[in-house]
């Protein structure tokens, strides 16, 4: 069996993709699978690492206004075409499978005029541009979340999969969580609160916490809060403006990223994050209550659609970029951790929309389409 994968620029696209190339090797040793992506992206990190071989082509999210920019990212998308057309030419794939973004147009279009079997994965509950112009051409498109299925119209078959994620549902033991908490320097006896905004940050939610810091408002709880690598030492300086030095901050543990996401997200009482389609999945697995800051210039506003999956199901509270600052948040916390039992209520509410097997249904899906 041989698999292209198209996928791109973040990681809520790209991570979906080496997890499906994962399961296809796990059940047939003999695939060989290649990705198709930018020279921009994280792929470029992130697919090698996973020991895949990354072939690239120009391709370029389109804006919806006029500019000598956005044609010259037209253009170059153009010339994406004949390079994805090229590439599957060399390649002979049996399956080419998508998992988001705007590097799917080219590779998925040209494969499906070429009459190459293509699937699409959609992680997020509201579909972008991309999987809205593809639906009638692709074969089978793969959804994260049942809300994104009204929001497609014209696919010949759409399947409820749920988004594949290195999370797995486990329980860590006490041990396990008070190891974690005095690595950080955070205590057992105190409500913790875990703030993070993707691995680059998310400055509203930043700045947000600059202030509750600077104010001292977190008397009640403690926070562990991931910055982002590339505002860690950005942060360093404003709170040392401030004479605060980020190593020690009373009640607060501030990190540039946390590898052990699952087990953080285990041993804390409350989350307040963005909402990406993967971060959604992973608090529901976690079972976690959370807050979530859509972020507002995200495409199509998913990150809201997403943020609404767990917060209709009474697991979340949504709080928007243009709303938060250190007051509002802080108020939004102490009100959603004052009333405990609701606040464990919450978290199981989240487990309501975790999906299982997840790998195992989009693997059976990729035999069904190549057995056809």
């Amino acid at each position: 069996m041989k698999v292209i994968v198209a996928a791109s620029q973040t990681g809520g696209h790209i991570n979906p993709g080496i997890a499906i190339a994962n399961k296809i090797k796990d059940e047939n040793k003999d695939a060989e699978i290649v990705f198709i992506g930018t020279k921009r992206g994280l792929e470029n990190d992130l697919v090698p690492r996973a020991g895949y071989k990354l072939r690239t082509i120009e391709a370029y999210g389109i804006e919806r206004r006029f500019s000598i920019e956005n044609i010259k990212k037209m253009l170059k998308t153009l010339r994406g075409f004949g390079e994805a057309k090229k590439i599957l030419k060399e390649e002979k794939p049996d399956i080419v499978i998508g998992t988001g973004g705007f590097i799917c147009g080219p590779v998925l279009l040209e494969a499906s005029k070429m009459k190459i079997p293509t699937m699409l994965h959609e992680s997020n509950a509201f579909p972008g541009v991309t999987v809205k112009l593809l639906a009638k051409r692709v074969d089978t498109i793969l959804i994260g979340f049942e809300d994104a299925r009204e929001r497609i119209s014209g696919a010949k078959n759409i399947v409820l999969t749920g988004t594949p994620t290195k999370f797995n549902e486990r329980e860590f033991s006490q041990d396990e969580k008070e190891e974690f908490l005095k690595e950080n320097g955070l205590v057992s006896n105190k409500t913790l609160i875990l703030v993070f905004g993707g691995s680059q940050g998310a400055r509203p939610i930043n700045l947000a916490l600059e202030d509750i810091i600077a104010k001292k408002l977190n008397k009640e709880y403690q926070i562990l809060w991931s910055v982002g690598k590339s505002q860690y030492d950005i942060i360093k300086e404003q709170l040392q403006e401030k004479n605060i030095d980020i190593e020690n901050i009373e009640n607060v543990k501030v990190v540039p990223y946390i590898y052990d996401m699952q087990k953080a997200m285990a041993v804390a009482n409350l989350i307040v994050c963005r909402s990406g389609a993967m971060t959604i999945t992973e608090v529901s697995i976690a079972g976690r209550p959370a807050i979530f800051v859509p972020l507002s210039f995200a495409a199509e506003n998913h990150q809201e659609y997403n943020a609404k999956v767990l917060a209709n199901v009474g697991a979340a509270k949504i709080i928007h970029d243009n709303e938060i600052n250190g007051d509002s948040l802080n108020k939004l916390i102490e009100e959603t951790i004052a009333d405990k039992e609701k606040l464990i209520q919450m978290g199981k509410n989240a487990k309501k929309i975790v999906m299982k097997d997840v790998e195992d249904k989009i693997y059976d899906e990729i035999k069904k389409l190549l057995n056809k």
